[in-house]
């Protein structure tokens, strides 16, 4: 089972070519303990990383990381649980706290995306030719509808119901696909969905390509959401703290500089110049200028988890049925101690002027 981790995460590695040593030669750092292995998803929520990675904060902290893409945080507990990843970067799911309670342990320790008002970087989509012909006038009108969400049991399946109660309608009344964001575009050019809820860019892309209408903001329907957190791997936790602790560090440092980067619900602060260039280098946007047309996501500076709505998901995936153990609970998982210690060496934020 580990040989077989191993080789998952190696293959990722290499398909994603994101082997980015950020300080010591990894030899050199493994022998001492402070390489870090970060599963990440590969989206604009990784920034924290990215920025921590490009500017030297891991460095400075005497880290070296090796960052990992995945299709999903899902893929990444298993590696987590084995200690094969020390931190991961996603979405809480369902599957999260089944694995927790089969014994797969690993802590919510960060904000890495939420929803603030102004960052709705997922939407309610609905196709453009049902707006324009009247099907769709209101949240009531989703009823019948073919929607697509990325996974089941994952936040934007919790951000759908937030919408459908808008309209007094319950989950159960629409159809509910599961399709990847990127396919989301492609597939309302094919009217093979009538709506969705979909994240940048997928997002920008749909309504610019005039197939679909962004009807409502998840900061409107869901203002609040915990959409992705940072994952630390319970043997990291416990064997290796204080590199825990450097590594929260520095990550945050990477947050901040992306929070310098925010104004007005676009890229467009002081550090906007200084960032976009570095996730055009991270990620697979190569076009700079649509960093600058999408909606980014919110990370909260000092780290902290809006541990209400991480409860209110799990009680959604409870009633869904999806939630194997009776006392899964959020206050069981989430571990803040890591944020607060580096607020406390860095800090309280304060936002860059203009």
């Amino acid at each position: 089972m580990t040989w077989r981790h191993k080789s998952v995460a190696t293959l990722y590695l290499s398909l994603a070519g994101l082997s980015l040593a950020a300080s010591l030669p990894l030899g050199e750092a493994a022998a001492q303990g402070t390489q870090v292995r970060i599963g990440i998803s590969r989206t604009i929520s990784d920034a924290g990383y990215y920025l921590a990675d490009a500017m030297g904060f891991f460095r400075d902290e005497g880290i070296a990381v090796n960052i990992i893409g995945f299709n999903s945080a899902a893929q990444m507990i298993a590696p987590l649980g084995t200690g094969e990843l020390e931190v991961g970067g996603g979405t809480v799911s369902a599957g999260f706290y089944n694995a927790v309670g089969r014994g797969i342990l690993m802590k919510i320790v960060a904000d890495q995306a939420s929803i603030k008002p102004g960052y709705g970087y997922s939407s309610l989509m609905v196709r453009k030719d049902l707006v324009d012909s009247g099907r769709y006038k209101s949240f009531a009108d989703l009823k019948g509808m073919k929607v697509a969400i990325g996974a089941p049991g994952t936040g934007t399946a919790s951000a759908l119901n937030e919408a459908l109660k808008k309209g007094g309608l319950k989950y159960g009344d629409v159809e509910v696909v599961y399709i990847g964001f990127p396919e989301h575009l492609p597939t309302y050019k094919n009217k093979g969905i009538d709506a969705s809820i979909t994240n940048e860019p997928t997002m920008t892309r749909a309504i610019e390509d005039g197939v679909a209408v962004r009807v409502a903001g998840n900061d409107v329907t869901y203002p609040d959401q915990q959409t992705a957190v940072t994952f630390f791997s319970d043997h990291f936790i416990k064997s290796r703290r204080d590199v825990a602790e450097r590594f929260m560090r520095a990550y945050l440092r990477g947050v901040r500089m992306y929070n310098d980067a925010l104004k007005d619900g676009r890229l467009a602060g002081p550090k906007a110049n200084e960032v976009i260039p570095i996730l055009v280098k991270y990620t697979a946007i190569k076009d700079e200028s649509m960093f600058r047309r999408m909606i980014p996501s919110y990370c909260n500076p000092n780290g902290e988890v809006n541990v209400a709505s991480l409860k209110k998901d799990l009680e959604f995936f409870r009633e869904l049925g999806l939630i194997e153990k009776k006392d899964a609970s959020v206050d069981g998982v989430v571990d803040g101690s890591f944020a607060k210690a580096a607020v406390a060496k860095l800090g309280p934020y304060r936002a860059q002027a203009d």
